[in-house]
């Protein structure tokens, strides 16, 4: 029987690599990857050839993506220095008076005309009463002078020719009166004459003294006659002298006329006056009556039924919701694009959303020189600042039927520049 033996197999020699030192370190070239590694990557490619295109894909997207970001951001201005500004009007009384009624709280909302605070309107009526009844006297005298006008022309030129024909008599008398004078005169002398002639004649006797006499009162008498006709004369003559004075007198006729007229206009001045103060009594009246001149909120009210106000005292603040828009202080390097007309959106912080509107117009000057202590750069401590300039947005009309919107709030206004 022959022994069994069994085959033990060995397994194949593997070289064995030097021996290394074990302070040394492998090293590779910077440049290049371990040879592994390389030889890993290009075995994925040759295994994937389409993996290099995916790649080459990936980032001609991610490029594009970048640049129409780019683009995207390029043309927008945005801000969040920005809030939604309105018209806020005080609201005072216009004459003084005792408030009997106030007909609104804060934070109600008001339409236009509505009656906001009444005050007592007793002394503002009496005052219109008043008025009238001076305006009534005032035509009064203005129809009395209209009316003296014709009448004084009429009478003034009546008045020039009975004066002519008051100086024509007067003359006449005058006339007559010397007339009557030389007729005297001629007796006189014809009396002195006999006188004379008598007198020799008695002294001879050749008349009787009876005779004589006779002719020494006949002359008497017609001397008498001549000083009577003489004061005739001169009456006649004063008579003609007051006549050219009511003549003179009357021509001044366009004067008086003149002067009826300026009365006229100053008694249609004082009808004027009246009216004004009427119209004026009757707007104070209604001013007694304080309303709501538009749509709005009301706020700050300070007023109180049985108050005593003056004229001008500060009542309420009314908020016109109608009409806001946006101040947006934008860096002065975001404005070299920036032109009114310009498309822009707003997005509301309170109700995270978003309002469009336009660019209105820019501010003439930047913030800081609004400030109440404007900042000094003469001083040589100059230290370069961006400055900010508000820029007025105005909203597109229907965007807020419910008024939501408040001045005060805040939004970020986004302006597309091109």
């Amino acid at each position: 029987m022959a022994d069994s033996t069994t085959e033990v197999k060995q397994p194949p020699a593997v070289p064995q690599e030097p021996p290394r030192d074990r302070g040394m370190r492998e090293t590779w070239p910077e440049e290049s990857e371990p040879p592994s590694r390389a030889r890993g990557a290009r075995s994925y490619f040759r295994r994937h050839p389409a993996a290099k295109w995916v790649i080459l894909g990936v980032l001609l997207v991610l490029a594009v993506a970048v640049l129409l970001v780019w683009r995207y951001y390029a043309v927008r201005e945005t801000t969040d220095d920005a809030q939604i500004d309105g018209h806020i009007v005080p609201v005072s009384a216009r004459v003084g008076g005792t408030v009997i009624n106030v007909n609104v709280d804060d934070n109600q909302v008001v339409q236009a005309g509505a009656v906001l605070v009444q005050l007592d309107p007793t002394d503002y009526r009496v005052a219109v009463e008043r008025a009238q009844a001076d305006l009534l006297d005032a035509q009064a005298n203005a129809r009395a002078a209209r009316t003296g006008v014709p009448l004084t022309t009429t009478s003034t030129s009546s008045d020039v020719r009975t004066a002519e024909a008051g100086l024509a008599a007067a003359q006449q008398q005058v006339a007559a009166a010397q007339a009557q004078l030389r007729d005297a005169q001629a007796r006189h002398n014809l009396a002195l004459q006999d006188v004379s002639r008598f007198k020799q004649l008695v002294v001879k006797n050749e008349i009787s003294q009876q005779r004589y006499d006779t002719a020494v009162t006949a002359e008497q008498q017609a001397a008498a006659a001549v000083d009577v006709a003489r004061a005739a004369v001169a009456n006649a003559q004063s008579r003609v002298a007051e006549a050219r004075a009511r003549l003179a007198s009357a021509r001044t006729a366009p004067q008086q006329v003149a002067i009826m007229r300026s009365r006229a206009g100053a008694a249609d001045a004082q009808v004027a006056r009246a009216q004004a103060a009427l119209d004026l009594a009757k707007l104070n009246l209604q001013y007694t009556t304080v309303r709501a001149a538009y749509n709005g909120v009301v706020s700050k009210k300070t007023v109180e039924p049985g108050q005593v106000l003056q004229a001008g005292q500060p009542l309420m603040a009314l908020i016109n919701l109608d009409d806001l828009w946006v101040t947006a202080n934008y860096k002065e390097t975001q404005l070299h694009q920036m032109r009114p007309g310009q498309p822009a959106t707003v997005h509301v912080d309170a109700f995270g959303r978003d309002y469009n509107g336009h660019v209105d117009s820019l501010a003439g000057a930047s913030g800081a020189r609004f400030s109440l202590l404007p900042p000094e750069n003469a001083t040589g401590n100059y230290v370069k600042v961006v400055q900010r300039i508000p820029v007025k947005i105005v909203f597109e009309k229907g965007q807020d039927p419910e008024h939501l919107l408040r001045p005060g709030m805040s939004v970020e206004p986004t302006v597309l520049t091109r």
